[in-house]
């Protein structure tokens, strides 16, 4: 190589109106065979020309965005002869791309494209200088070496075989591990892998019918994967009458969309090992539609289905939980359980509008149909003080309506809440003082009076005089004077459950001997 490129340097002769460009950072890509010593680049998708150590004066081009196996090719048997193909071809694109055409194809591209005015002086000096002649079919000649030419031969680095380097690498799939605290995403955690304990566990439970496939047994605890699956007719119509791309216009309207979807329950699991209860510290959910749905799942659902044998004609849901140890150590397994517990739902009710003290709504629980009447107490108008609060250059609203009510006869605490239908108004930007620059875009946080459900109920006032909760609308830049409001009931539509997950007639010692976990 170093001979060739002293002579072409000793003749005065530059390449890079053929498409062969030097350049001082020639790194090589993640398909360079190991040990090539490059000498040109083509400028347009990483092509490069080179040298291979054990391959003698073999010229080669390498072609990063080719599809795989196909990234190196042989050119010609020596520095001469690549020099004879210029001076036949005009430009080194026909011999880069030579590979994959017929004799008829690569005539024609040397039709269409000839040389241009500057490459024919470089090949003129080319011929003069080194007193080389065109090379005679070198279509032939390219197709001759590159057909007896053994490619398995050349050695790439491991970067060839990176799926992240190399989006044409061959994937292996990765062995399955589960760790304590982990997640769906990432394939590490707290400590060592857990030992897997297969259980497959069927019940049914809050109208849905669930799979425990596993725990695995961790240095800090357990990880249970809770699997429940969906009719793909559920689903099929919750994205016909939702349209989930399209978010939600208001939070009523998020709150009936979750209540609709059939892919989603919130719920609480409780274990209970050897008589102790493990309480979940974090967890993670991912959902899976059945292939017919141009949705699809993610990869990692699939690789999640794959394992436990889920039945892809249905949809899944599966939430992955992590419940350390009650003991220092962990323990062996003698008896193990599941509760299972919904998390309370938060329904849409009635609107109504109210403008006075003494005004009154009559409503009936969702729960058990019983009747109830919110009677207003106070009802006024009143202005947040953003004074203490940190200047952003940002104007918040500060207008709302406060109302305190009663509800007869009582429901139970946390039940019922009451909310602006209306989201309010966004802080917005501070119009700029004279002289001063103004800020293209901003971000904002706002504090919203209430809880998760908006504006929320708050209970005070002696138990003799009754219950007294409060409520406020949401924020506005001007006064408000009416509001509809909406009430809002928090409740849970199924009961708790325990699932045993271990037979108690038989021995887990022998009977569930755990795993380990791969593949």
């Amino acid at each position: 190589m170093k001979r060739f490129l002293q002579r072409l340097s000793k003749w005065g002769i530059d390449l890079a109106p053929l498409g062969i460009e030097r350049r001082t950072d020639a790194h090589p890509y993640f398909c360079t065979p190991r040990g090539a010593e490059i000498f040109g680049w083509a400028g347009v998708d990483g092509i490069h020309f080179c040298f291979v150590r054990g391959f003698g004066e073999t010229v080669f081009a390498v072609s990063p965005m080719n599809e795989a196996p196909h990234f190196v090719h042989p050119l010609a048997r020596n520095g001469a002869d690549f020099l004879r193909l210029l001076l036949a071809c005009g430009d080194s694109a026909a011999l880069e791309q030579a590979w994959q055409w017929d004799e008829a194809q690569f005539d024609a591209f040397l039709a269409e494209n000839p040389p241009s005015p500057e490459q024919e002086a470089v090949l003129r000096q080319i011929a003069e200088r080194t007193g080389l002649s065109p090379m005679e079919h070198p279509w032939r000649c390219l197709r001759e070496l590159q057909a007896s030419f053994d490619y398995a031969k050349i050695n790439y680095t491991e970067d060839c075989d990176d799926p992240e380097m190399n989006p044409n690498a061959p994937r292996s799939e990765p062995e399955w591990k589960v760790f304590y605290g982990g997640s769906f995403w990432e394939q590490r955690g707290s400590g060592r892998p857990g030992t897997e304990l297969r259980l497959d566990r069927q019940f049914a439970w809050a109208g849905r019918d669930w799979l425990l496939p596993s725990v695995y047994l961790c240095a800090k605890g357990v990880v249970a994967d809770f699997c429940f699956r969906t009719e793909p007719s559920a689903i099929r119509a919750f994205l016909e009458k939702w349209k989930p791309e399209r978010p939600p216009e208001s939070e009523e309207e998020r709150l009936r969309m979750e209540l609709d979807n059939p892919l989603e329950l919130d719920f609480t699991a409780v274990l209970r090992v050897n008589g102790r209860e493990l309480r979940a510290e974090r967890g993670c959910s991912i959902a899976a539609l059945p292939p017919a749905f141009p949705e699809g799942a993610a990869q990692e659902a699939e690789r999640i289905a794959a394992h436990y044998g889920l039945d892809r004609r249905f949809g899944w849901t599966v939430h992955r939980l992590s419940f350390p140890w009650a003991t220092k150590r962990k323990p062996s397994l003698r008896s193990l359980s599941v509760t299972m517990m919904q998390e309370p739902i938060s329904l849409p009710g009635p609107h109504f509008r109210v403008s006075e003290p003494g005004d009154a709504f009559s409503f009936a629980s969702p729960t058990d149909g019983r009747e109830h009447l919110l009677t207003v107490q106070e009802y006024e108008a009143q202005t947040v003080d953003w004074s203490r609060m940190p200047e952003t250059g940002l104007e918040r609203p500060s207008h709302y309506l406060a109302m305190t009510y009663t509800v007869a006869p009582e429901l139970p605490d946390g039940v019922l809440s009451v909310a602006d239908c209306c989201d309010g108004d966004r802080p917005r930007q501070k119009p700029a003082d004279p002289g001063q620059p103004e800020a293209a875009f901003c971000a904002a946080v706002i504090g919203v009076i209430g809880g998760a459900d908006g504006p929320t109920a708050i209970l005070f006032g002696p138990k003799e005089q009754g219950k007294l909760h409060a409520a406020c609308s949401s924020l506005y830049f001007e006064p408000v004077e009416n509001v509809t409001w909406r009430l809002c009931f928090r409740q849970r539509q199924f009961d708790d459950a325990v699932i045993e997950l271990l037979p108690k007639q038989e021995q887990p010692a022998q009977t569930y001997a755990p795993r380990e976990t791969g593949g």
